[in-house]
């Protein structure tokens, strides 16, 4: 008969998931905070017009929404990390409980001005995690035939940023030819997956934000904790 002990591991900081923890005893009633960004800088930019016609079916869904202009946001360790746009940009990740990222694909990959703005970001600013837990939705604008590069290399970033990546996405083919000349995307299918990327991106942000602490909790952070602790109470004893 197999052993099923599991010696290695520390029971005190590994309770069984709980049901209870999962719900809420009083649900959040305000409108969910989305933050939404965008990869370029041109001044037709079509990452921005996507992103504006995302932020207009978002607020049709009820949330309250912020875009950051990504202008005047210098390289990742070209400034110091109190520099106006890079505080912009960090309070808004911190106030977001949702975000919505939109590149166009450069070179096969997301452009620079999207990743700069990610690496502004950092994992964790003091004891504060203003990316961890949150939901998050990815698109891209395609100058030529539709592709998915850029989408997923976002999201092995949002993996990276500990984010809960919702599983539909949106990829716009020849974005040229889905835009009007006053910058409204036309009824075609590529709008119609875009409004079902952000009526998703809404739905699990309502579903997870009031449980986003304990989904991210983790064994081994907790485990580092108790340790950490021990060590602490053990040096207090010898002292006394």
């Amino acid at each position: 008969m197999s052993d099923n002990t599991l010696p290695n591991l520390d029971a005190r900081v590994l309770p069984l998931p709980s049901v209870e923890l999962l719900l809420p005893a009083a649900p959040s009633r305000h409108a969910p905070r989305i933050l939404l960004l965008y990869g370029s800088l041109r001044e037709r930019s079509y990452s921005r017009l996507l992103t504006l016609e995302a932020e207009r079916l978002l607020q049709h869904f009820g949330a309250e929404t912020r875009i950051f202009d990504p202008h005047d946001l210098p390289l990742p360790d070209g400034a110091p990390v109190d520099h106006p746009k890079v505080q912009e940009l960090r309070e808004l990740a911190l106030w977001s409980e949702g975000q919505v990222w939109c590149s166009p694909e450069r070179h096969g990959a997301m452009s620079a001005v999207m990743k700069a703005q990610i690496d502004w970001v950092p994992l964790a600013i003091g004891a504060i995690r203003p990316t961890q837990g949150r939901t998050l939705a990815l698109m891209q604008v395609c100058g030529g035939s539709q592709s998915f590069n850029a989408v997923n290399q976002m999201r092995i970033l949002g993996r990276w940023m500990r984010m809960l990546t919702i599983p539909n996405q949106s990829s716009v083919a020849k974005a040229y030819a889905e835009f009007d000349a006053a910058g409204r995307m036309t009824a075609s299918p590529y709008y119609d997956r875009v409004v079902d990327v952000m009526e998703e991106l809404v739905k699990f942000t309502l579903l997870t934000r009031d449980v986003a602490p304990y989904l991210t909790d983790r064994y081994s952070e907790r485990k580092e904790a108790a340790a950490a602790l021990d060590a602490r109470l053990a040096l207090d004893a010898a002292v006394r």
